[in-house]
């Protein structure tokens, strides 16, 4: 269990451990403010002895700088918060919680002049950061149980730390729901988890199961399952807020619970992390658990086509057709590139009968967008210039990273099948454009109607291979801290209802 946070206005007498915020002084060295030196005075250490320890080690308080004193048998801990942006207090809050792990409860000082969103942002990075999972059957119960933050006037951030709690948890989710292994998280387990989660948040959910999948068209999800002994579902979440405005969101999120490759097998290697390629969807199930707690006031519907792509006697081949949900035909040239072909039949189920205002697709859809963006920044495809501007500004509020990628037209000739309305990749006897996210995108557009949508690439960000800041190895979580960031300000719509 993560530990509990709570905003104080002094430093608590039964505290373990005292961390107080440093930044980088003008000239050399590090400073710390008024609050800091108060804290650190009640704690019963020496505010000299820290200024010599941090002058020896040279520390400077940049983001993520640690450095730990013994106060007998507590422990005073001085952390770097950098420039105080957002981003520098959730890397600050990381760190802390990744150097706390071994204690039992402690204090935080902010500086005084902190700001509501920085108790948000550290909020979200002391949980982030101390995040963790393991299949075991000798779990070990978190050592860290309770952080006090200790800020100026604790009623001014009680509903920032709400926020930032309840984004980082429903974070946290999505990294559970793609971190568990594929042996247990089939597509029916992923809707058993959704409707649960459905219960406890409020929300109206619907599984179409397989019969129900067919019977309604949706070709894509069906021939992408078709090869397992796990048959697809496709999950439908429902947010109707208790005070709305107008306007309705669909977000659409990859379901892959395990990605094979099908009859186009991957090598071993490659599969490995494939339990994760329903790391877009998890993220999408983790939003919609957190809406209701974040008073947002917009329709969210959810959208989760989910399927397990593997290769047997009963799986689609390549050279096969399949028919979208749309009536749209596709060649299936290579079963690995699957993805879009079960976010293809969502995407024009939501156009045809929800009616959003603004879709929005994620999904671990391409190698290629880690080609050319690398590990830090989704490829966003969206030809709106204000959905694109409010994702971007969302993207750098919650330290999500997001890149606005092109449409090229003339690429879409590499979509053009002999026998089928399109190719689920590029066809041979064109020009190799390369510019595999870029191709994916528009084969996508095809199925979005004229709705105002935008498409997120996620493959790169979806994944990490190393522990970076709040960023874990291993699932990300990626999507929810920017969906929420979003969705949840004062009118997520402005300038973007009625159909593009």
């Amino acid at each position: 269990m993560p530990p509990v946070l709570a905003l104080t206005e002094a430093v608590p007498a039964d505290a373990v451990a005292l961390v107080v915020g440093i930044s980088p002084a003008e000239a050399e060295g590090a400073r710390f403010d008024d609050a800091a030196q108060s804290a650190v005075d009640a704690f019963g250490a020496d505010v000299a002895t820290l200024a010599a320890v941090l002058s020896r080690d040279k520390v400077r308080g940049n983001a993520s700088d640690v450095v730990a004193i013994p106060v007998g048998n507590r422990l005073l801990l001085a952390a770097g918060l950098g420039d105080g942006t957002p981003r520098d207090l959730r890397r600050a809050g990381a760190a802390i919680a990744r150097r706390l792990k071994s204690v039992e409860s402690a204090a935080v000082t902010l500086p005084g002049n902190s700001t509501p969103g920085h108790v948000r942002a550290l909020a979200e990075g002391l949980l982030l950061g101390g995040y963790s999972f393991k299949v075991t059957n000798k779990p070990k119960p978190e050592t860290l149980t309770s952080v006090q933050l200790v800020v100026a006037s604790p009623s001014s951030s009680a509903h920032a730390l709400k926020a930032g709690v309840t984004t980082a948890t429903a974070t946290m989710l999505a990294r559970d729901l793609a971190n568990t292994p594929s042996s247990t998280k089939t597509p029916q387990w992923l809707a058993r988890q959704a409707q649960g989660l459905a219960r406890k948040t409020g929300l109206e959910v619907t599984i179409r199961d397989e019969r129900q999948l067919k019977a309604e068209g949706f070709g894509g999800l069906i021939g992408v399952g078709m090869g397992s002994a796990n048959p697809p579902r496709l999950i439908e979440l429902t947010y109707t807020p208790a005070d709305p405005v107008a306007g309705h969101v669909v977000l659409v999120g990859k379901g892959i619970t395990f990605d094979s490759g099908g009859l186009s097998l991957k090598p071993n290697a490659g599969m490995i992390p494939m339990k994760t390629d329903m790391a877009a969807g998890g993220a999408v199930i983790a939003t919609m658990s957190a809406l209701r707690d974040l008073g947002v006031r917009v329709k969210v519907t959810g959208l989760v086509p989910a399927a397990e792509n593997m290769p047997s006697g009963s799986a689609q081949r390549p050279s096969d057709v399949l028919t979208q949900y749309n009536g749209t035909t596709v060649e299936v040239l290579n079963t690995d590139a699957e993805g879009r072909l079960v976010l293809a039949d969502a995407l024009s189920y939501a156009d045809a009968h929800l009616d959003p205002d603004v879709l929005i697709d994620l999904a671990t859809l391409t190698g290629a967008i880690s080609s050319g963006l690398g590990k830090r920044h989704a490829g966003l495809f969206c030809a709106d210039e204000r959905l694109t501007s409010a994702l971007i500004d969302a993207g750098a509020a919650s330290g999500e990273g997001i890149w606005a990628m092109p449409f090229v037209d003339d690429y879409r000739v590499a979509l053009d099948s002999t026998v089928a309305d399109l190719s689920n990749v590029a066809v041979s006897g064109v020009p190799d454009f390369k510019g595999g996210a870029i191709i994916a995108a528009l084969f996508l557009r095809e199925f979005v109607g004229r709705r105002r949508w935008a498409h997120l690439d996620i493959a790169g960000v979806g994944r990490a291979e190393a522990d970076e800041h709040e960023v874990s190895k291993g699932p990300t979580g990626y999507g929810v801290r920017l969906l929420l960031h979003w969705l949840a300000g004062p009118d997520p719509l402005k300038g973007l209802r009625g159909r593009s």
